[in-house]
């Protein structure tokens, strides 16, 4: 199993649409076997699932998310945590424990920043 975390300096990021980094995690018997960063070399929600899914990631832990971006990595069977925040590695720690709790739809303040809601155009969505 694959478990990506957006990253910034060992704290989970929390922006999925601006995440410039991953942590990637590779879990066997629920063990973290091997990590990586990764960079993320792409803009906007799609072009960041694309990257997950090009990884052969199989669960994303982030902070905020938007729309767009859940439903490009549903798309792609990506399971997700989001509105996570603290440590990266305690993070997937809790996952791993079955401690972390799945919340799917933790909204971007970019977001309501900018008023958008379901099937909003902001940009970050191709």
């Amino acid at each position: 199993m694959k478990i990506a975390v957006t990253y910034d300096n060992g704290q989970v990021f929390q922006h999925f649409g601006h995440c410039e980094q991953f942590k990637v995690y590779t879990v066997q018997d629920k063990k973290v076997t091997e990590t990586e960063i990764v960079g993320s070399n792409g803009s906007g929600h799609s072009a960041l699932a694309d990257l997950l899914n090009n990884i052969k990631v199989d669960v994303l832990i982030c902070g905020g998310v938007g729309g767009c971006a859940v439903a490009a990595l549903a798309e792609y069977g990506i399971e997700l945590y989001a509105g996570v925040q603290g440590d990266a590695d305690e993070a997937v720690a809790r996952f791993i424990q079955g401690t972390l709790p799945k919340i799917s739809d933790a909204n971007c303040s970019h977001h309501h920043e900018h008023g958008h809601g379901e099937g909003h155009s902001c940009g970050h969505c191709h």
